[in-house]
């Protein structure tokens, strides 16, 4: 027989009738809240809290009568911080069932975290009445999910944004400013030399030095921004609402500085570089996928540059980088077919000028391009495979030509870090050695501190077999800060070589740094070793240096590298004596002197010849009678407008005053601050897009008429 009454089914579904009574009930019902398996709650239909279970108030440290009668919004917050989850007061506003919520006390945000469920009450008549829900204690699962989601948007040997989450922020970003027509510069930083600590001091020494260049990034930036570590030795930069060049040029330069700045790592201290890409939304890309493209072209040009230096974009980059792809594919070419040649720059004695030494620099003169010289060359080989391929060639070739010299004069050949730590280095020289007949002593070896990161057994046994060998040791880039003294003490030695970024600092503020070059100099004489100094260009600098001991001196203030012609000349003399030249200036790196640019009055464009360029003015040639005073707008291309005006007028030659002055772009060359906004453009009718490489004002003339003729072309090189 049926233990079920007939008041136990309603609309044909049986219904379990309890035999417990209502005293049992609420003793299971505590039994149960004070275990910890189920809490419950209630509410009024005002949303104030009616019933709390005592456990729940315990694990949130707050008095449970304190609770009782508040809102129950006040009383519980969102769980999550960035707030992307389910609203409280929505749902209890909405009267409809929840689940799965997670909140936290509002009075103790870092306290436990509970996941609330709800249900709501209605009267006879159907009436709200208020809410009735349970409770669960999910703080260690909800700090479990917090983590794993917090690794999966940070890395987690920084602390910085990882690459998932640049990617997602940049790209948010960008949508949201394409809206609002706003600017964002995005930076690409690559560490320079950092393979090589990772290399030679281990992964653990790599990773301490990551964790000081996130530090000192974030340092370094004190505006808005998100900081990411792409991986490796990448780090990325958004900057939003800013594209003043200028602005963005000395926070680059800033980075720069900071992380060039000496590590302490356990292994003692090293001294890395960064490069920086820049580029700016929209002008250099609208899309996240373009602007990060510019921004890595920029880097790249930056790395290729010289490295420790900042690149914007510009639409020439990638021409320009593609070129240089080629020539380093056309590099095996070179060695095989002979391309290579050297050039030689003195190194004089500080005391009488005698030329004591050359110096050999690698060229090459291309099938196609024609003469790369030593400061452009210096810059494809680095990173090359065949760096090393390059440097036995220059050895052997410099010990030949160093064969028909007088015996007085020594050679000296940089030598890569690659082919320092080569295992047959020492069989390369001594065979280069022999084969030009020299004597050893007169191949000197300049050989930089960073091969200190290497093998300590390799380094000791390749420094002993080539003293054993008899040639010179120079001690390169020294103050850069890898070596250490003690080290340096029991390194053979015949010189150091003062780092030439310490001795361009001297000649800048001729304090601090002077004193560390006398230091510098007071170790040497202790240590019996010479002292070397390069890239002097002034009287001044060249005073100071003399006056601080240095011994050996180099730079353009006494010569430029010379062909192999030039040398047999100034050999022929006998005896060669430099004497410092004042009017002695680097050679500038090889740039179109005569550029065809645009000029804009009273909305006609004139084609004319940009001549020079300053940061406060420039000088055009093509137009007859201007007069002082006359305003022109002047397209540098790639949306780049200065206004000026005509200062002085000499036939077809005008002399301009920029109203504001351009800054530096990076490369040595100037830009100006900012460029006209495609959403400008954009609101007078064009596709928003990135900006052209080229002359932005191709102006339709329209009904404007000239007011200046043009005078005869000028001629380039005149």
């Amino acid at each position: 027989m049926s233990s079920r009454s007939p008041a136990a089914v309603r609309g044909g579904s049986p219904i379990a009738v309890s035999s417990l009574s209502d005293g049992e009930r609420l003793a299971m019902l505590d039994d149960l809240e004070q275990s910890g398996l189920g809490w419950f709650w209630a509410s009024n239909a005002s949303g104030q809290l009616t019933y709390l279970s005592g456990a729940i108030a315990t694990r949130l440290d707050l008095p449970l009568e304190e609770l009782i009668g508040q809102p129950l919004t006040t009383i519980f917050a969102a769980a999550d911080r960035e707030e992307r989850g389910k609203s409280l007061a929505l749902m209890l506003g909405a009267h409809k069932a929840f689940a799965g919520m997670a909140v936290r006390a509002a009075r103790r945000p870092e306290g436990a975290v509970l996941r609330l469920s709800g249900q709501p009450v209605t009267g006879t008549t159907g009436e709200f009445l208020g809410f009735r829900g349970t409770g669960a204690d999910i703080t260690e699962e909800y700090h479990r999910e917090e983590e794993t989601a917090r690794l999966a948007r940070y890395d987690s040997l920084t602390g910085l944004s990882n690459r998932h989450r640049m990617a997602h922020q940049i790209e948010a970003t960008l949508t949201a400013f394409k809206a609002a027509r706003r600017n964002c510069a995005v930076m690409m930083i690559d560490l320079d030399r950092f393979k090589h600590v990772n290399d030679t001091l281990g992964h653990a020494a790599g990773d301490a030095l990551l964790k000081q260049v996130a530090s000192r990034l974030t340092r370094a930036i004190d505006r808005e921004c998100e900081i990411g570590r792409l991986g490796g030795d990448e780090f990325q930069v958004m900057l939003p609402d800013i594209d003043d060049r200028g602005v963005l040029g000395e926070l680059a330069t800033k980075i720069i500085t900071m992380l060039r700045q000496p590590y302490s790592l356990e292994d003692g201290r090293c001294v890395i570089g960064a490069s920086v890409g820049i580029a700016i939304a929209p002008h250099d890309g609208v899309t996240r996928d373009q602007i990060v493209r510019a921004a890595d072209l920029a880097l790249y040009a930056a790395k290729n540059g010289g490295r420790a230096q900042y690149r914007f974009f510009s639409g020439d980059l990638e021409n320009e980088t593609i070129f240089r792809r080629r020539l380093e594919q056309d590099l095996g070419t070179a060695l095989r077919e002979q391309q290579l040649f050297l050039r030689f720059e003195p190194i004089v004695e500080a005391t009488g000028g005698a030329v004591a030494s050359l110096e050999a620099h690698v060229c090459w003169n291309h099938a196609d391009r024609g003469v790369i010289d030593e400061e452009e060359f210096a810059q494809i080989v680095e990173g090359s495979a065949l760096l090393g391929d390059v440097g036995r060639w220059a050895i052997a070739a410099a010990c030949a030509r160093a064969a028909l010299w007088p015996e007085s004069v020594r050679i000296a050949v940089n030598v890569p870090v690659v082919l320092f730590l080569a295992d047959d280095f020492v069989e390369i020289v001594a065979a280069a050695i022999e084969a030009a007949g020299v004597a050893p002593a007169r191949l000197e070896l300049e050989i930089s501190e960073a091969v200190f990161f290497g093998d300590t057994s390799v380094v000791d046994r390749t420094l002993a077999a080539l003293f054993k060998l008899g040639v010179r040791l120079t001690l390169d880039e020294f103050g850069s800060g890898y070596s250490s003294l003690a080290y340096l003490r029991r390194a053979p030695f015949d010189a150091i070589k003062i780092d030439q970024k310490l001795v361009a600092e001297a000649e800048r503020h001729d304090g601090r740094e002077l004193g560390l070059v006398r230091a510098i100099v007071a170790l040497a004489g202790a240590l019996q070793m010479d002292t070397m100094a390069g890239g002097i260009e002034s009287a001044g600098l060249l005073a100071a240096l003399t006056d601080c001991g240095v011994r050996y001196l180099e730079g353009p203030i006494f010569s430029e590298p010379l062909d192999e012609g030039t040398l047999d000349q100034e050999m022929a003399g006998g005896a060669w004596k430099i004497d410092p030249g004042a009017e002695r200036t680097r050679r500038a790196r090889r740039r179109t002197v005569f550029r065809k640019i645009q000029v804009i009055h009273d909305d006609y464009a004139y084609e004319v010849t940009l001549r020079n360029l300053s940061k406060t003015g420039a000088l055009i040639q093509g137009l007859a009678d201007v007069p002082k005073g006359t305003q022109f707008v002047v397209d540098l291309g790639g949306g780049q407008l200065a206004v000026a005006t005509v200062t002085r007028s000499n036939g077809d030659v005008q002399g301009l005053e920029f109203e504001q002055s351009l800054v530096e772009d990076g490369s040595g060359g100037l830009c100006t601050r900012n460029r006209v906004s495609p959403y400008a453009l954009a609101a007078a009718g064009a596709p928003l897009a990135p900006l052209g490489a080229g002359k932005f004002l191709g102006m339709d003339q329209g009904g404007a008429v000239p007011k200046f003729g043009y005078a005869a072309p000028a001629r380039e090189g005149g």
